[in-house]
């Protein structure tokens, strides 16, 4: 499922954020959900009965405004009204939210303050085998490696390299095997607009994550496809990355 919030600054037509805001919006998250949730998603998550890793299943998109938005002094100012899209297949997380959200007065985002204008819940989008999907926070693929002298080293891949699609399978892979136990190894995952132009640098408590914004074109299952829009596409979901929306069905043919 999915959650459309906007919000709407409270004293002036604008808020300002560190460029960098990802942690601000991720530690929102968690202050409005049931503490037991809260703590069991942080703490725990799901673990995959192979690989042994921890998922959290939810992933967010960036903080997208009605009007404006520009940076200046390391600052991003965003203008008119505000929507964030929250994504995740877990339906305690989606409901605890969204009425927790509901019971604030006011939305407090660092030192900004905002008044909820609207909080709507929405399905996934009807299943096609083909699709466009616009990324709404960038995607995310990555290795550790380890170099000469055995120190780790964390690789970032692009959309022109056939790990970022391989790793981006597999990925979707082990968040379905880890959700409902199901095996599904077909798919595509294509960069359809994509540029150089459009690599993203993040800093998250000081450590900078690669990932790419665009259009991309996925040939899926119907419980991959699924998976990709509720819990994002790629790794670091949770810090706000791999969120998507519909850009255009196959069928259109714009």
């Amino acid at each position: 499922m999915q959650l459309k919030i906007k919000f709407n600054p409270l004293k002036k037509s604008f808020i300002s954020l560190p460029c960098h805001y990802n942690e601000i919006i991720q530690g929102f998250i968690y202050r409005h959900l049931d503490s037991w949730l809260a703590n069991k998603i942080h703490e725990n998550g799901f673990e995959d009965p192979q690989t042994k890793r921890r998922l959290k299943f939810f992933t967010f998109s960036r903080l997208i405004p009605d009007e404006k938005a520009y940076i200046k002094d390391g600052q991003i100012y965003l203008q008119g009204d505000i929507t964030l899209i929250i994504s995740s297949p877990i339906n305690d997380f989606i409901q605890s939210f969204a009425l927790n959200l509901l019971k604030s007065e006011t939305i407090k985002l660092k030192n900004e303050e905002l008044t909820l204008l609207s909080v709507e819940v929405k399905g996934v989008p009807q299943y096609r085998e083909k699709i466009y999907v616009k990324t709404l926070s960038p995607i995310t693929v990555y290795s550790t490696l380890r170099n000469y002298e055995g120190r780790k080293k964390t690789y970032y891949y692009s959309p022109f390299e056939k790990e970022f699609e391989e790793q981006l399978l597999k990925n979707l892979q082990r968040k379905l095997r880890t959700w409902s136990g199901q095996t599904v190894v077909s798919g595509s995952i294509k960069p359809y607009r994509v540029s150089i132009r459009n690599q993203r640098i993040i800093i998250y408590k000081n450590t900078v994550i690669k990932g790419w914004d665009g259009i991309f074109e996925l040939n899926l299952s119907e419980e991959l496809f699924v998976m990709a829009f509720e819990a994002g596409l790629g790794a670091k979901n949770s810090l706000g990355f791999g969120c998507i929306d519909v850009w255009r069905w196959e069928k259109d043919g714009k």
